[in-house]
């Protein structure tokens, strides 16, 4: 191996503990079996699956306090915020196979937490239907998968919020969210007071998905950890179906590959998540089999022939 052979670790979250639909719980598997490890092996990746997370179980109750099951969100972030310092401090990208997106707020606040102790930048990329920004006061549902880049960013419960240290580990201005097509009402105000940077599928259509990336890849530079937060709901349910929150009109194949294929381009890609992947939803596992294969984009898979 040379020393630009990434170093990557896997992180299985089984847990549908933040998500109104069960099913995700079953995404790692999925992933695997769609063949994750060889595929990013056969892009030149160092590879260690470290297995899943365990955590309490799903005990699928009502909200209270508008929050569903919110000390056993806890407990699932916790785990995983541990799991993935600790793969950061060995020098480590880790990638995250969730799980619902609630998990984010334990991947992303160690991301953060890592960033702020080495002097680095830190951008997130939200790739997603939904702009995951509601509160207690706002939610519809009460699922904490609805609430994550609002918890990051200082708003929901303080457990969660100071999961990382204390403070909010998120700045609004340093996520950039992509694919965005389905806000709560309530949301929608609260993330454009917030001050939220978000190319929404309309600006998609109207500035094309080579402009949008552009945009949201500016000011990356040596010293940033880029982050990535996939959502496969992010993707057109035509062809990604394994979602429990599908949206119409997501991203194509095309445009999906070369939102990957722009990310990979900057060299910064430093931690991934895969969320919300549902296999008891999915055809076939096609929908992780799409996922995996916009994952070996990431890694340097291009479907054009360039001159090096």
């Amino acid at each position: 191996m040379n020393a630009r052979t990434p170093r990557v670790s896997l992180i299985g979250v089984p847990t549908d503990i933040g998500a109104g639909a069960r099913g995700a719980s079953m995404g790692p598997e999925a992933l695997r079996v769609a063949g994750l490890t060889e595929v990013l092996r056969q892009h030149g990746a160092d590879v260690a699956d470290r297995g899943n997370l365990a955590g309490p179980a799903n005990p699928w109750q009502g909200p209270v306090g508008g929050h569903r099951h919110l000390p056993e969100v806890l407990a699932w972030n916790q785990a995983l915020h541990g799991a993935v310092a600790g793969e950061l401090a060995l020098g480590r990208m880790p990638i995250v196979l969730g799980g619902d997106h609630s998990l984010a707020i334990g991947s992303i606040g160690a991301v953060a937490r890592h960033c702020r102790a080495s002097g680095r930048k830190l951008r997130v990329l939200w790739l997603d239907a939904h702009a995951d920004f509601n509160t207690a006061d706002l939610t519809p549902s009460g699922n904490i998968h609805g609430m994550p880049v609002a918890i990051l960013c200082g708003h929901g419960p303080r457990a969660l919020v100071e999961l990382g240290g204390t403070g909010a580990a998120l700045a609004a201005g340093e996520v950039r969210q992509i694919g965005i097509r389905s806000v709560d009402p309530g949301e929608k105000r609260f993330v454009h007071e917030q001050g939220l940077e978000v190319f929404d599928m309309r600006y998609i259509d109207e500035m094309g998905m080579r402009h949008t990336m552009e945009q949201a890849l500016t000011g990356l530079d040596d010293l940033t950890h880029l982050h990535v937060s996939f959502d496969v709901d992010f993707l057109d349910p035509q062809i990604a179906p394994g979602v429990g929150t599908t949206v119409p009109g997501g991203p194509t194949y095309r445009e999906a590959q070369l939102c990957m294929e722009m990310i990979a381009d900057t060299g910064r890609l430093a931690s991934l998540d895969i969320m919300e992947l549902n296999p008891a939803l999915d055809i076939r596992n096609q929908t992780a089999l799409l996922a995996v294969d916009l994952v070996a984009s990431l890694f340097g898979k291009s479907t054009l022939m360039r001159k090096g």
